[in-house]
């Protein structure tokens, strides 16, 4: 039932949040942010180790059936606020120019982060943090074969920059359930764009 939740409320299961759909309001704060008890990547006083918790059953399932088969996660990166999302925007332009920084940074109130439904998973040695060879690392091929199971979808796949307006990120998953991510997972489809036949794109 694809109308089971919203794709534009910024609090939805479900929200979609691409260049062509922010997040109303743009200074939107989720409510229910708590640090995950996983591992993190910063100290927890940090806001990027904040989620929602309405995630936090099933991330921390996530975590162990890892740990079980032998594999360390680490959240790397959650919810981001406006101001915080600008300041790394910003940083971005600065250093490539808007139309690169565009291919893999969001603008403000334009980010999923902010949504505090996205996580950056990364490897305790740190090695390809946010890097797209984080892909053949032990910790990025557990994540590519079983988020899913957990509520999660790889939120910007591999030549998929066209509807999603983001480079790969092997990295970067999008909490929307364990219903929907089996369903998107059963189908084969790959992008909450084409299953929620939404347009994204790469431009704003």
């Amino acid at each position: 039932n694809k109308q089971l939740y919203s794709t534009t409320d910024p609090a939805s299961l479900w929200v979609v949040v691409n260049k062509k759909h922010p997040l109303h309001p743009a200074s939107y704060v989720p409510i229910d942010l708590v640090v995950p008890n996983v591992r993190l990547r910063l100290g927890s006083g940090n806001e990027q180790m904040k989620f929602r918790k309405i995630t936090h059953t099933d991330l921390i399932e996530m975590f162990a059936a890892a740990q079980a088969e032998g594999v360390q996660l680490v959240f790397g990166s959650g919810y981001r606020s406006h101001g915080l999302q600008k300041q790394f925007y910003n940083s971005y332009v600065a250093q490539d120019g808007r139309a690169e920084a565009d291919t893999y940074s969001a603008r403000p109130g334009y980010s999923e982060h902010q949504s505090g439904l996205a996580v950056d998973f990364t490897s305790p040695s740190g090695k390809c943090h946010l890097e797209i060879c984080w892909e053949s690392s032990t910790e990025g091929q557990w994540i590519a074969n079983n988020a899913y199971k957990y509520g999660f979808v790889l939120r910007y796949p591999k030549d998929k920059q066209v509807v999603t307006g983001y480079q790969y990120e092997p990295w970067h998953f999008r909490y929307v359930g364990k219903e929907l991510a089996n369903e998107m997972h059963n189908q084969k489809i790959t992008t909450l764009e084409e299953f929620f036949d939404l347009p994204g794109g790469t431009n704003y």
